[in-house]
């Protein structure tokens, strides 16, 4: 039997904001007879809000109130309650998510986006939704070992996410968007200019600065500037300082990217994919007209097949609102309701070697890794702890293993934080209740089916499917192979 979930993806970025609301399918795959095995079978977008411009009171402070009010408006056009929400996705991005308020803002939305909601402000997480919604992961996934790159460019960055038989491999950022530049569109005056592109003028030799007229081909020029940067990014040009300044937080880490293909989205995308006819160049009183022109122009990025995206400027809230979320198995368990829904969670990953031997060092690794997550003050924070674990274990070795855990957590069981286990392999049902009767003082989530890696974080919602399973988020911010 089917269950649906209504899910709502709100995006705030540097230049839009958008809400979009979605239809999830989650259905029982097994047999009768089986351990039941909850999936999601479908995911279907049943509402695309309006785009707004991102309200401000000044450049540093995102309005809230309005924010709210455009929420608010589009569940109304909807004809959706926020009650009939059961999960969602706040996404605050780009130049936005380092405004002074950006966390308040998130809990200004409380309540708009279901009782399980991810708010996040990282680029790595960004790009992985924005290449979700445009569809560069589903296109790697039918382009046997080929890596599709999406380049999410909207107003203040540029989000680059390189995905693989349908999972992301790399990420990386850069503060290029159509934005970083805003102009008088009937004098060309340069009203704004991030500090960044003031550096990068000089150094081209352009008079491009706050309070003064920009002609026409100086700013042609930076943005072929800019479109050279992503090319760099991407390994088609060789690397210059141009590029050290423009990486917000890292390049591609991945040095082996053979690229087979290429998707844009963000509202750039549109201004690449189709050629811009008007005479007025400045539309939107900035430069993502020229920026569009200039990087589908490009020599070196044209050496990389371009495919359409299913999703432009909507691709980051269309990957938020449908596709950030999995199931996990439904043999799970947990001792307190209240415990969810719980966000932001840091991973503890123990590797291969650490369970080798009928998880011999287990303990010791165990211990050792969680003194990693103790605070500035020496305390230790809310952490889950991931591993492989075995496919249909023992009674003998359930017990072997809840031994382990207790003995690796010792520090931890001490202080007020839930016990979060997540096993790849099919078996937290039996853990956790091993666990919760030999230590019943204490408060536990364990999932299984879900892999995760040191530098994830995991949200974990309401259980939903008669408590059967629990939707979750991993926000992978560091890849390997």
């Amino acid at each position: 039997m089917n269950e649906t979930l209504l899910s709502v993806g709100i995006d705030l970025g540097t230049t839009t904001t958008q809400v979009i609301f979605s239809r999830i399918e989650i259905e029982n795959i097994a047999s009768v007879v089986s351990v039941p095995r909850i999936k999601i079978v479908n995911k279907q977008v049943i509402y695309k809000g309006g785009i707004y411009f991102t309200p401000l009171i000044d450049r540093s402070t995102i309005d809230a109130v309005k924010v709210r009010s455009i929420v608010e408006n589009e569940y109304r056009k909807a004809s959706l309650l926020p009650k009939d929400i059961k999960v969602g996705a706040v996404i605050i991005t780009g130049e936005t998510a380092r405004k002074e308020n950006s966390r308040a803002v998130t809990n200004t939305l409380s309540g708009l986006a279901g009782d399980f909601v991810v708010a996040t402000a990282g680029s790595d997480l960004e790009s992985i939704l924005a290449g979700r919604g445009s569809g560069a992961s589903e296109l790697s996934k039918t382009l046997f070992n080929k890596s599709i790159v999406n380049i999410d460019i909207g107003g203040g960055t540029t989000n680059i996410g390189v995905f693989k038989d349908g999972y992301p491999i790399d990420t990386s950022c850069l503060d290029i968007g159509g934005r970083q530049i805003i102009i008088d569109s009937k004098n060309l005056n340069v009203i704004y200019a991030a500090q960044k592109v003031i550096t990068l003028s000089k150094s081209l030799g352009l008079s491009i600065a706050e309070g003064r007229t920009a002609s026409v081909r100086d700013l042609e020029i930076l943005c072929s500037k800019f479109a050279d940067i992503i090319a760099q990014s991407l390994g088609q040009m060789p690397k210059t300082q141009d590029l050290d300044l423009f990486i917000t937080a890292h390049p591609l880490k991945r040095t082996d990217l053979d690229l087979n293909g290429m998707v844009f989205s963000g509202g750039v995308a549109d201004f690449i994919y189709n050629d811009y006819v008007s005479k007025d160049m400045f539309p939107y009183s900035d430069i993502g007209v020229l920026l569009g022109k200039a990087i589908r122009n490009n020599a070196h990025l044209s050496k990389i097949k371009r495919f359409e995206a299913k999703e432009t400027i909507r691709a980051t809230v269309v990957g938020a609102g449908s596709n950030s979320m999995d199931i996990s198995g439904s043999t799970i368990a947990w001792s307190d309701l209240s415990l969810f829904p719980i966000q932001n969670i840091p991973i503890v990953k123990m590797t291969p070697e650490d369970e080798a031997d009928n998880f011999k060092l287990f303990s010791a690794r165990l211990a050792e890794k969680i003194e990693w997550f103790k605070d500035d003050k020496g305390q230790l924070q809310q952490l889950a702890v991931g591993f492989k674990g075995i496919h249909n274990p023992s009674f003998a070795l359930i017990k072997e293993l809840t031994n382990k855990i207790i003995d690796g957590m010792s520090s931890y069981l001490k202080t007020d934080n839930a016990v979060i286990i997540i096993v790849d392999n099919d078996m937290a049902k039996s853990l956790g209740y091993s666990l919760m009767n030999a230590f019943p003082s204490k408060k536990f989530i364990v999932i299984d089916s879900i892999t995760v890696e040191n530098g994830d974080y995991i949200d974990i919602g309401m259980p939903v499917s008669q408590g059967r399973v629990v939707p979750v988020v991993i926000k992978t911010l560091i890849f390997g192979k």
